[in-house]
């Protein structure tokens, strides 16, 4: 009898199969799916709304003096090799006068002035490699001067 009872139950699985056509998880899966997109979605705009409206100076600081910070740090890159300075006496003069200014820039940041000083360091910087490229005997110098063009 356990055995028929059995028959009875596969019998009307498959014919619950055969009447929605082998089809009946993809509604599930596809509300399933959704409503995870959703609350991943609402997760990622929590985490946004948090930082833009919470930490909205803090952010903008750190961007701000990340910026400044690798164009000084960029300019004595520049300055040491257009100008050649392998002394390290020479070179311990060179990058403590930028050094300083970009500190005291990012200690004292104005944000009106940020744009300026970081567009005079970049155009200072253009000049700088352009220099070493119309002097250097390199062998990439066209790809510089597509760089500063």
């Amino acid at each position: 009898m356990s055995g028929s009872m059995e028959n009875t139950l596969e019998t009307d699985m498959v014919a619950m199969i055969r009447i929605a056509d082998g089809h009946c998880h993809e509604p599930a899966s596809v509300v399933f799916s959704v409503l995870s997109l959703a609350m991943h979605f609402h997760g990622w705009l929590s985490i946004f709304i948090r930082l833009y409206y919470k930490d909205v100076d803090i952010t903008k600081t750190l961007d701000y003096s990340s910026a400044i910070a690798i164009l000084g740090f960029s300019l004595i890159v520049s300055i040491l090799r257009t100008f050649d300075v392998r002394v390290e006496a020479a070179r311990v003069m060179v990058s403590p006068p930028v050094l300083a200014f970009v500190t005291s820039h990012i200690i004292s940041m104005f944000t009106g002035w940020n744009m300026i000083v970081c567009v005079a360091m970049g155009v200072a910087q253009l000049f700088l490699w352009a220099r070493w490229a119309a002097v250097s005997r390199h062998p990439s110098n066209w790809k510089l001067w597509v760089v500063v063009a």
